[in-house]
């Protein structure tokens, strides 16, 4: 089925039906081709009288039967799309009879034009037998294929299914932002209204971080140094209402820089740390990013507000999640000794 729903009419592929044919033309003729290998050896006139333009009349003629009859019990039917299914049994019953009687018509009148010798009412009778196994064969075969590209159409549905819903569940993490930096943003920037050069700073830095969040939604991952760059906006948006109360101390090689994360990892963390921990004169709050053994670390010590805000608890579960279906990789918490540490995977581009 395609992405709409509806059921795509798959050909057998041309090279695998000839590769069949050839194969049952060779598997029935080969007890002829060992009889005329004994033959041949035996006596030189054996090999006179016509038992090589016969092997090839039969296999060329084996071959042709097949290839039509797989055509028509393997594609024919599923190209033309009828819309009544018994209409399409019909279409088959009756191609598959002319078909056969054709085609034995055919050998039993042109065999003796061709290799010139007449057959036989045992070798008429034994035609009709051997045409209408194979037709037989055939139509098992060709049931065999029509199953495999079923079984092929219901694994990529259920690959395509699974993505469109991997998607849709990562759309959905995304539009999870928490907006709580935006109020207390808002609250800082009534209070800076008269003071029009930090005003405008302070406003200009938010907007750069609106807009660098509504880019990143068609994002899957960016690199390190536009998180950096995007951090350097929220930072001051953090420090104008916390001063000198919060440090963010960043050590981030540059060799590093250019892998990826998923966008607005390293604010979510943040933040995370802004909401839950105490930011005061005498307990300031310092959060340090950097990179150890291939990994990226956010960690701060843990001093918990005494009331604590409203939170939900899905920001970290929501990176966490964004991390396996981004990069299938899982991001490590550790929380000892009063520290609190989030490990996050870098995707090197390749």
């Amino acid at each position: 089925m395609n992405k709409n729903g509806h059921q795509r009419n798959i050909q057998v592929k041309q090279g695998e039906i000839t590769k069949i044919a050839l194969l049952i033309s060779f598997l029935i003729n080969l007890p002829r081709a060992v009889y005329f290998y004994r033959v041949t050896h035996l006596s030189l006139e054996s090999f006179k009288e016509g038992w090589m333009l016969d092997l090839l009349t039969n296999s060329l003629f084996l071959f042709v039967f097949s290839w039509i009859a797989l055509q028509i019990n393997a594609n024919i039917p599923y190209r033309l799309r009828f819309t009544n299914r018994i209409y399409k049994i019909l279409f088959i019953i009756l191609s598959n009879l002319v078909l056969l009687i054709g085609a034995i018509t055919v050998l039993k009148f042109g065999h003796p034009l061709v290799v010139g010798d007449f057959l036989t009412v045992e070798e008429r009778k034994f035609i009709d037998f051997k045409f209408s196994s194979i037709l037989l064969i055939i139509l098992f075969i060709a049931r065999i294929l029509r199953l495999k590209i079923a079984q092929r159409e219901n694994l990529l549905e259920n690959e395509y299914l699974k993505q469109q819903n991997l998607q849709n569940e990562l759309i959905a993490l995304k539009n999870q932002i928490n907006p709580h930096f935006l109020f207390n943003s808002l609250n800082t920037l009534a209070s800076l209204v008269r003071e029009d050069k930090e005003a405008t700073t302070f406003i200009n830095k938010l907007s750069y971080m609106y807009r660098y969040i509504l880019q990143s939604s068609d994002r899957n991952l960016v690199s390190v140094r536009e998180e950096l760059k995007f951090l350097e906006s929220y930072n001051y948006l953090i420090k104008t209402r916390y001063r000198d109360r919060f440090t963010l101390l960043i050590d981030i090689p540059e060799a590093l820089q250019d892998t990826q994360i998923p966008p607005l990892a390293l604010q979510l963390l943040v933040e995370n740390a802004v909401k839950h921990n105490e930011i005061s004169e005498e307990f300031p709050l310092t959060v340090h990013i950097y990179t150890k053994e291939g990994f990226l670390f956010v960690e701060n010590k843990l001093r918990f507000r005494s009331s604590l805000e409203d939170s939900t608890g899905n920001g970290l579960v929501n990176l966490s999640k964004r991390y396996f279906l981004l990069l299938k990789q899982e991001i490590t918490v550790h929380k000892e000794d009063h520290f609190f540490s989030v490990r996050l995977p870098l995707q090197v581009i390749s």
